[in-house]
């Protein structure tokens, strides 16, 4: 099992290879594949590499899957005896990668996935578009009531 430290939006990230991260917010579509630019460590088995600052030879490929939202934060601001209450919030964006391959480029080696990672992509793909069926209209039915 590989593990490399990657860089990504100024925060760095724990990738296992067959496994999924959720990063900040990334401008890629869903299906695309990229690889990351700054690898800070990466280790397998007992090989150990650490990068000053970064890793030049190794490679970590990623799969985007998803674009999700995070848990809701509540900020709630308040001032006794003053009658001043504010509350906010936020749901911070992110990106959901699957980490495909970590390792030298040209490097053929057999990956393995974790099971919940496989289930987790395969229901992202799988998922069938349902469209709502529209609603029939109504007969309007009024009556009209003489006032006597």
């Amino acid at each position: 099992m590989r593990i490399a430290i990657v860089e990504s939006g100024g925060k760095q990230y724990r990738a296992v290879e067959g496994s999924t991260i959720d990063v900040d917010r990334l401008a890629y579509e869903i299906g695309k594949k990229f690889d990351f630019e700054r690898v800070l460590l990466m280790a397998d088995e007992d090989i150990i590499l650490v990068g000053t600052p970064t890793v030049g030879e190794i490679t970590v490929s990623a799969t985007v899957v998803d674009h999700v939202k995070g848990p809701k934060v509540v900020s709630f601001k308040y001032r006794p005896k003053k009658r001043i209450r504010v509350k906010g919030g936020h749901r911070h964006f992110y990106t959901r990668l699957m980490i495909d391959f970590i390792g030298k480029p040209g490097e053929e080696r057999k990956v393995e996935v974790k099971k919940e990672a496989v289930a987790e992509v395969a229901a992202v793909e799988e998922e069938p578009k349902v469209e709502k069926p529209k609603k029939a209209a109504k007969p309007s039915t009024t009556k009209k009531t003489d006032k006597k």
